[in-house]
């Protein structure tokens, strides 16, 4: 028969025993003599043996009853009960181990060994190489004005001859919008800070270009946006939500986009025939640069689609939109030259209310301006658009977008029906103003 046991914690202080001698050997003969015959019966609250520990002359010791437990409570406590024995047992035998054979538990003698030399060096054409020359020309503005402060993204355009003092840095013009005339400040890739002035702002194109007096930079070549396609990889630098010389990759996600910003009450809208990318662009990165594989601009980040979330909107989904480079330089460049950019128009009023096919001038007299290009080439109010030069329009923003991405006194060939027939008719376009 197994000698009982006292419970954890109940009896006297034991002896401490050296753990590799093995368990204690008790001595029956002292046991038989000291245990009560009322030991040997099961305690009828408990169910097995009773286990108390008594004093020498003190009476038998009878335990109160416990509480009963659930079968699931009593397993939960056996579990916890052999972890924690568990645990304090490997402690102390990991101690023993130790000091038996590791010692103080260190190692003089190892040594590991060092890494591999490496390198900054990147393959030409990879993310990193088109970063590492793309960074020090990008931008972030912190702007001061009537709407409170903002921060934004830019890059170099021009540096004039020789890279000399002054430079101009091409951005959105809803970066700048508004700023007070002291209140653009420009913060470069290397630290370095400088008082920014705009110089010329196009809140139809969404362009502005900021004069800035440092010399010494680099301005970032600009790429064919014509020869862009879908699938091609490309790069978004800028400044999101504050992060100056952020880089993130995608690819050109669709081409020839009709966007359509602003004209809610804040100001006049944005009309952009858009690259699309799936580069992740945030609030910030308006204004920077998006570059293909070889470092050149073919986009100037502008617009976000977003989904509505609880207090404001998520961030990047992966739609992002860029002006395109050609459009980009050729508004910087009218800018620069006279403070001003030229909108080539048609002089015609279209349906925003329309719902068939196609895009409807308003059908009432005054639509079609008199004596302007759409009344030259006998367009009539009421007159469904169907396509631009074959491309086929749904929505006037379309048509709008469209016709803003060309230059004045280029023609295009506007698909129109009349009275249920279709009929084709060249319209040369002129400067707004």
């Amino acid at each position: 028969m197994n000698e009982p046991s006292a419970p954890d914690g109940w009896g006297p202080p034991r002896e401490p025993r050296d753990p590799w001698a093995g368990p204690p050997q008790p001595d029956p003969s002292a046991w038989d003599a000291a245990r009560p015959a009322a030991w040997d019966a099961p305690h009828p609250a408990w169910g097995a043996p009773a286990s108390p520990w008594p004093e020498p002359g003190d009476a038998p010791w009878a335990p109160p009853p416990a509480p009963r437990r659930s079968g699931r409570a009593a397993r939960l406590l056996g579990a916890g009960s052999a972890v924690l024995l568990l645990g304090v047992a490997g402690g102390f035998a990991g101690g023993q181990l130790q000091e038996r054979w590791g010692g103080s538990g260190t190692y003089p003698s190892v040594t590991l060994p060092a890494p591999a030399p490496g390198s900054t060096e990147r393959p030409e054409g990879s993310v990193a190489a088109i970063a590492a020359a793309a960074l020090p020309s990008v931008v972030s503005l912190q702007v001061e004005g009537s709407a409170g402060s903002g921060t934004g993204s830019g890059f170099v355009l021009d540096t004039g001859e020789d890279g000399g003092p002054a430079a101009f840095v091409l951005t959105n013009n809803h970066v700048v919008d508004g700023a007070y005339a002291d209140g653009v400040t420009v913060l470069f890739q290397d630290g370095a800070q400088a008082a920014g002035r705009v110089v010329g702002a196009d809140a139809s194109y969404d362009l502005a270009v900021v004069r800035v007096e440092r010399a010494g930079l680099r301005a970032l070549p600009m790429g064919d946006s014509g020869s862009v396609v879908v699938g091609d990889r490309v790069v978004a630098v800028g400044a999101p939500l504050g992060l100056q010389g952020t880089v993130t990759e995608g690819i050109v996600s669709a081409l020839n986009r009709p966007v359509s910003a602003g004209g809610d009450g804040t100001g006049e809208a944005s009309y952009i025939q858009a690259i699309q990318t799936d580069a992740a662009i945030n609030p910030g990165n308006s204004g920077g640069p998006l570059l293909n594989a070889r470092g050149e601009v073919v986009g100037v980040n502008s617009a976000i689609a977003s989904v509505p979330v609880a207090g404001g909107s998520a961030g990047s989904i992966g739609l992002g939109f860029s002006i395109p480079s050609e459009q980009a330089r050729r508004t910087a460049e009218q800018l620069i030259r006279t403070g001003r950019a030229v909108h080539p128009v048609i002089r015609v009023s279209l349906d925003g209310q329309y719902r068939g096919e196609g895009v409807q001038v308003l059908d009432r007299p005054g639509a079609v301006e008199a004596g302007g290009p759409g009344d030259r080439a006998g367009l009539r109010p009421g007159d469904v658009v169907l396509a631009i030069d074959g491309r086929p329009v749904t929505e006037a923003a379309e048509l709008i977008v469209d016709i803003r991405a060309r230059q004045p006194g280029e023609t295009v060939t506007l698909t129109v029906r009349r009275g249920g027939q279709d009929l084709e008719v060249p319209v040369t376009l002129e400067a707004d103003g």
